[in-house]
C-alpha cells in the first residue's frame, strides 16, 4: 500500500512541477527533488495519506513511535516531528488538487449523496475557540449541534467518490447553490435523505439536467406512488454512510485537536485520498444490475 500510494503522489508531483503554477505552489522544490537533505513534498504527502492506514489515532504518536522507528530505510533521513508539522502546511493545496483531479471517479448513473459535521471542538468552547474564528460555523444534524464545518460526499454505486465539498457547518443540506455545483457532472439517480427534499423549481432544474433526485418523505407530506426501483435504491441509502463510517472510525477524518487551518484541509484531503486507495469499499453492485437490466 505504501509503495503504491508514493508511486501515484509522486506521478502527480513531477506533472505539477512541470506545470505553470510551479511557483506558486511549491516553490524550488524541482531543484531539491534529489537532494537528501530534506523530504520531497512527495514524501511528506505520501507519510500524511498513510497515517489514516497505520492505526494510531493522533498524528504525533505515528509520527514518533511509528515513521521515525519503523519508516527509516522507506524515506530520506527523516526530520523532527515539529519540523515536520511545518512541511506539513505545504502539503494543503497539492492535496486538495489531487484529490479533486486525480481521485473523483465517473458517475455510474447511481449516486448517493450525504454529508457529515467535522466539530472543531466542544461546544462548551465555541466562545474560547480562536483556530477557526470567521470559518466554522454552528450547524445541526441528527446527533445534536456541533460548532465546525461539513463535508457534503457524493459517492457511485461502487463506493467511489464522485465529488464533494466542504462547507461551514450551517450550510444546510439542500441548499440550491451546494447542489446545483456538486451536481455537475452527475446524471441519472441520485439518493439522498429527507434532508435533500428540495424546491419544486430545483428538482425541475437537476431533473432537465438530467438527474432524478430521490428522497424519502416526511410525516406531513402526502405520499406518492414510487417505482419498485426506486424503492430498493432508498434501501441502499446506508451505502454511503458506511463509507463515511469508514473515513471516521477508519481513517480518524474526524477530531477536535487542529492548531492550524491549513493542517485541517491538509488532515481532510489526506483521509479522503486514503479512502480512495482502499481496494474494497461500500457497494450495491447487484442492484446497479438490477436497475440496467
Amino acid at each position: 500500500m505504501l509503495t503504491t500510494i508514493f508511486y501515484h503522489i509522486d506521478n502527480f508531483c513531477e506533472m505539477l512541477e512541470s506545470a505553470t503554477i510551479e511557483t506558486a505552489l511549491i516553490g524550488k522544490q524541482k531543484k531539491n527533488r534529489n537532494s537528501y537533505k530534506e523530504l520531497s513534498l512527495s514524501e511528506i504527502m505520501t507519510i500524511c495519506i498513510y497515517f489514516h492506514y497505520s492505526g494510531y489515532k493522533t498524528f504525533k504518536d505515528y509520527y514518533t513511535k511509528h515513521v521515525l522507528i519503523h519508516m527509516k530505510s522507506d524515506f530520506r533521513p527523516l526530520v523532527s516531528y515539529n519540523r515536520f508539522v511545518e512541511l506539513k502546511a505545504k502539503t494543503a493545496l497539492p492535496l486538495a488538487l489531487f484529490v479533486k483531479l486525480c481521485c473523483k471517479n465517473k458517475c455510474t448513473g447511481i449516486a448517493i449523496i450525504d454529508s457529515f459535521a467535522l466539530p472543531v471542538c466542544n461546544n462548551r468552547r465555541i466562545h474560547s475557540h480562536k483556530v477557526f474564528h470567521n470559518l466554522a460555523k454552528r450547524g445541526k444534524t441528527s446527533m445534536g449541534w456541533f460548532y465546525g464545518f461539513k463535508v457534503h460526499f457524493i459517492i457511485n454505486h461502487n463506493g467511489e467518490i464522485v465529488d464533494f465539498q466542504i462547507t461551514p457547518g450551517n450550510v444546510a443540506d439542500n441548499n440550491n447553490e451546494l447542489l446545483e455545483k456538486i451536481t455537475q457532472d452527475l446524471f441519472g439517480k441520485l439518493i439522498g435523505d429527507k434532508g435533500y427534499i428540495i424546491n419544486s423549481t430545483l428538482f425541475k432544474k437537476l431533473y432537465l439536467k438530467g438527474i432524478h433526485l430521490i428522497t424519502k418523505i416526511k410525516k406531513n407530506m402526502k405520499n406518492i406512488l414510487m417505482p419498485l426501483v426506486d424503492k430498493l435504491l432508498l434501501r441502499k441509502r446506508g451505502t454511503v454512510e458506511s463509507a463515511i463510517g469508514i473515513l471516521k472510525d477508519g481513517f480518524s477524518i474526524e477530531h477536535t485537536r487542529h492548531r492550524s487551518s491549513i493542517n485541517f484541509l491538509s488532515h481532510v484531503c489526506s483521509a479522503l485520498v486514503a479512502y480512495c486507495f482502499k481496494p474494497h469499499k461500500p457497494s450495491i453492485v447487484q442492484l446497479k444490475k438490477l436497475v440496467v437490466a
